[in-house]
């Protein structure tokens, strides 16, 4: 039986946890993830996992965060005026907001603090920081 290896296409199931056991993300009950190794399109620590992987094998792995979504990095937390702000949006903690840079490119926020003249926001990637746990399900290998 053939393993899976670098620039394979598979089929996975998968659960992601965080350390408290909370779930983030999954594919049980959906449609399976099919994606092709050495792309660059998952986090390097979830690549790796699957590498070597039979179909049918289930594991579960624990991601560090240098091989997940790094660290929490604080100069990506920015000062907002709320007048800045779009009129109809009321700032909440935990809300996404996104912005355009000048060269065009999208760049996505979450409100980390509401002040009385000010927002706070982070544009860290919201697993930033942390390490993950992921249930795997190999499916298929193309």
């Amino acid at each position: 039986m053939s393993h899976v290896k670098e620039n394979d296409t598979v089929k996975v199931h998968y659960t992601g946890k965080l350390s408290s056991g909370q779930i983030f993300d999954s594919s049980v009950d959906k449609e399976p993830l099919e994606f092709t190794l050495g792309k660059g399109m998952l986090i390097p620590g979830f690549e790796k996992a699957v590498l070597d992987m039979k179909v049918n094998d289930k594991k579960t792995v624990v991601v560090s965060k240098d091989e997940a979504y790094g660290d929490v990095h604080k100069e990506l937390f920015h000062e907002v005026k709320k007048d800045q702000l779009p009129q109809d949006v009321q700032p909440e903690v935990g809300m996404g907001l996104s912005s355009r840079g000048q060269d065009g490119t999208e760049h996505k926020f979450r409100i980390a603090a509401v002040n009385e003249d000010h927002i706070i926001v982070d544009g860290n990637h919201p697993l930033a920081g942390q390490d993950l746990t992921f249930e795997l399900e190999l499916l298929e290998i193309k």
